[in-house]
C-alpha cells in the first residue's frame, strides 16, 4: 500500500510555485494500479482518496498508517465511485455490485470492506462522527442536472448521488459531470468555496490533456492534467478547466457542510 501526503498551502505560497512545484503540493498520478490500494492524504480537510483495479483475487481496503486506525473507517466515512468494469464490494455482511458511474456510500464503523470482480474503482474518505447508512446509487437513478450549451462549448450532465438531498453522509459531498462531444469547459463561470475543500479526478480523457485552473481568483495558474489524474483544490482556489476533447470528471468536497450550493461564484471577468 503506498500513500502520498498533499499538505497544506498557503495561497500567497501558490503564487511563488513553478509548474512542478504544483504538481507536487497539489495533483496525484497514477493511483490505479492492479490488485493493491494506492492513496493520496490531503491535509486539506482530511480528505483520503485511493485508487484500485481488480481483475483476481479480492483485495482488502485496510487503513493507511496516516490514519492511525484499525480499520479503515474507525472514525471516516467513504464513496466507492465505478469507473470501469464492475467491482463488487463486500462491506461487513453487505454485498454492492458497483458498475461505471455507480456510487456506493459506506458508513462510519463498516469494519471489513472487500473489493473482487474485473474493474477499476475510486475511492474518496473524510473523516465522520457519525453512523449513517450504506447505500448504493445507479447512475440513471440520481439527481441529473443539464446545464450549458453546444456554443459556449460547456454542454454537460451533472449528477448528485451524496448530498444533502440525496445519499446522506457526514461531510461528504459527491457527483460526477459528463460532458457531452464537441464541449470541453467545466465548471465556467468558476467560483470558490471557503468552507469545503474540493477534489477533482478527471476520468475519460484518453490521450487528450485538460488545462486546469487554479489558485485565488486573481492570481491563477495552470496544471496540465491527463486521464485520472486527480486535483486537490484548497478552499481558496477556483477549479475549472478546458480539455482538447470531451471527459468526465468526479467531483468529491468535504468541509463544514453538505450543502452542494454553499458557493462563491466569481464574475470570468475578474479572473487574471
Amino acid at each position: 500500500m503506498s500513500v502520498t501526503r498533499l499538505w497544506s498551502t498557503h495561497p500567497d505560497d501558490a503564487r511563488t510555485l513553478d509548474g512542478e512545484r504544483l504538481r507536487e503540493r497539489f495533483v496525484l498520478s497514477g493511483l490505479f494500479t492492479e490488485g493493491s490500494v494506492s492513496w493520496g492524504y490531503a491535509h486539506d480537510d482530511r480528505l483520503l482518496v485511493g485508487g484500485l483495479t481488480v481483475s483476481g483475487p479480492a483485495v482488502a481496503l485496510t487503513a493507511p498508517d496516516e490514519i492511525a486506525a484499525v480499520y479503515l473507517l474507525e472514525r471516516r466515512e467513504l464513496a466507492v465511485v465505478g469507473l470501469a468494469g464492475s467491482v463488487v464490494v463486500e462491506a461487513d455482511d453487505e454485498s454492492f455490485a458497483v458498475g461505471p458511474q455507480d456510487v456506493l456510500y459506506l458508513p462510519l464503523g463498516t469494519r471489513s470492506i472487500r473489493a473482487s470482480g474485473t474493474g477499476t474503482v475510486y475511492l474518496v474518505s473524510a473523516p465522520a462522527h457519525r453512523r449513517t447508512a450504506a447505500a448504493l446509487a445507479s447512475r440513471d437513478q440520481v439527481e441529473a442536472v443539464v446545464l450549458g450549451s453546444a456554443e459556449r462549448s460547456n454542454h454537460r450532465t451533472i449528477r448528485k448521488y451524496v448530498h444533502a438531498d440525496g445519499i446522506e453522509s457526514n461531510q461528504l459531498v459527491v457527483g460526477i459531470t459528463t460532458l457531452e462531444p464537441g464541449s470541453v469547459w467545466n465548471t465556467m463561470p468558476p467560483h470558490v468555496h471557503s468552507r469545503r475543500t474540493e477534489i477533482y479526478l478527471y476520468d475519460g480523457l484518453g490521450s487528450d490533456v485538460a488545462v486546469h485552473l487554479m489558485g485565488e481568483p486573481t492570481a491563477t495558474r495552470q496544471l496540465l492534467l491527463h486521464d485520472r489524474d486527480v486535483v486537490v483544490s484548497p478552499p481558496w482556489s477556483v477549479h475549472c478547466a478546458s480539455a482538447t476533447g470531451a471527459y468526465s470528471f468526479v467531483w468529491a468536497m468535504a468541509g463544514e457542510n453538505v450543502d452542494y450550493g454553499d458557493v462563491v461564484p466569481v464574475d470570468p471577468q475578474d479572473l487574471r
